[in-house]
């Protein structure tokens, strides 16, 4: 059976997921661990939307608090030999925006900071997701609004940097890759980092 969220009562926190209580009974969802911070209090309501694995000899709840983040963790698992756990994993370490950035920029050694990620299976990733994935900074769903407010200056700016120039007729690919070259500071604007960033695409 899939789901496609579960709304419930969080009932449990665990060392590897959560325990969410639905209608009576408690669905046992695995989570990335950075999302345990971001979580309510126990007894409080959730909102988790969830992958089902099913195999051979069992059945895992895959959760996550936004839908961009599952979607970004389906692209990921139809990587060869990324599974959903190494794909949680990757989710763990990089948040979307990172993770996204890091792909469209072809910055294997970032991805390749997770774990079960060496540089090969964070090659394969590039290669295989450059195409597919998007920053979509501009049209934050109402799940992700709320954690805009959590990022730092310097991933806003760039960000914003990276439409600009894409605004301007350069690729995804190129504008995140020029960026990501950039040394920025918090103190950093996007107007600073785009005139650095011009330095990279000529």
């Amino acid at each position: 059976m899939m789901y496609a969220y579960l709304k419930g009562e969080l009932e449990d926190i665990t060392e590897d997921g959560i325990v969410v209580e639905v209608n009576g009974i408690g669905y046992n969802v695995r989570i990335p661990k950075e999302v345990v911070s971001q979580l309510p209090p126990l007894h409080y309501k959730v909102q988790i939307y969830t992958y089902t694995s099913v195999r051979e000899d069992a059945m895992q709840l895959y959760g996550f608090l936004t839908a961009r983040d599952l979607d970004l963790f389906k692209k990921l698992i139809t990587v060869n030999g990324i599974g959903p756990k190494v794909a949680q994993g990757i989710l763990s370490v990089l948040d979307a925006d990172t993770l996204s950035f890091a792909i469209m920029a072809g910055d294997a050694k970032m991805i390749s900071k997770a774990p079960g990620v060496g540089a090969k299976s964070a090659e394969r990733i590039i290669l295989d997701l450059k195409d597919k994935i998007s920053l979509d900074v501009n049209s934050l769903s109402a799940d992700s609004k709320a954690d805009e407010t959590n990022k730092n200056k310097t991933d806003i700016v760039k960000n914003e940097a990276v439409e600009a120039l894409i605004a301007l007729g350069y690729t995804q690919f190129e504008a995140a890759k020029a960026v990501s070259k950039v040394e920025r500071s918090d103190d950093d604007t996007v107007e600073a980092v785009l005139k650095a960033a011009f330095k990279f695409l000529y």
